[in-house]
């Protein structure tokens, strides 16, 4: 399997992403994908310094992205945000990009909770979070949220 890597994506970056300018990446198979688009709104409109929102990189390809959905509350609460390009997914390539992703968030100064909320159905999503130690917290009629206590 290839490495994995997270790349802090700035709002530059993601500013010409979302104007369908791909020059600054070698962006693989399928990304950006649905979701990217999402992921990357908030970080165009930040300031270019803002940390959080990452680039999931395998051998020098964009493959996904991953971060999370900004600094923790008074609560220590984060939730975190991951995806990967369909032709990816299922090689294990999202478990280790959410753990360093979860390795990062968790590093940050006040963090003592991590959420994440994925569709009732997504099963691989539901499993990857299961693996990396986050327990079911909460059922919804369409999405379930996951919790991983430091």
């Amino acid at each position: 399997m290839n490495a994995v890597s997270l790349v802090p994506c700035p709002a530059s970056l993601a500013r010409a992403v979302l104007a369908g300018d791909l020059s600054g990446v070698r962006a693989g198979r399928g990304w950006p994908h649905a979701d990217t688009y999402d992921a990357l709104r908030p970080v165009a409109s930040g300031p270019e310094g803002a940390e959080g929102t990452f680039l999931v990189v395998v051998s020098g390809e964009v493959v996904g992205d991953c971060g999370w959905y900004g600094p923790p509350g008074a609560d220590g609460e984060v939730e975190i945000g991951y995806g990967l390009a369909a032709p990816y997914r299922g090689r294990g390539l999202g478990v280790e990009a959410v753990r360093l992703l979860v390795a990062w968030v968790t590093a940050q100064e006040g963090v003592r909770r991590v959420v994440a909320e994925t569709d009732a159905t997504n099963t691989p999503s539901r499993r990857l979070l299961e693996r990396l130690g986050f327990t079911l917290d909460t059922v919804g009629s369409t999405a379930v949220r996951y919790l991983l206590v430091l």
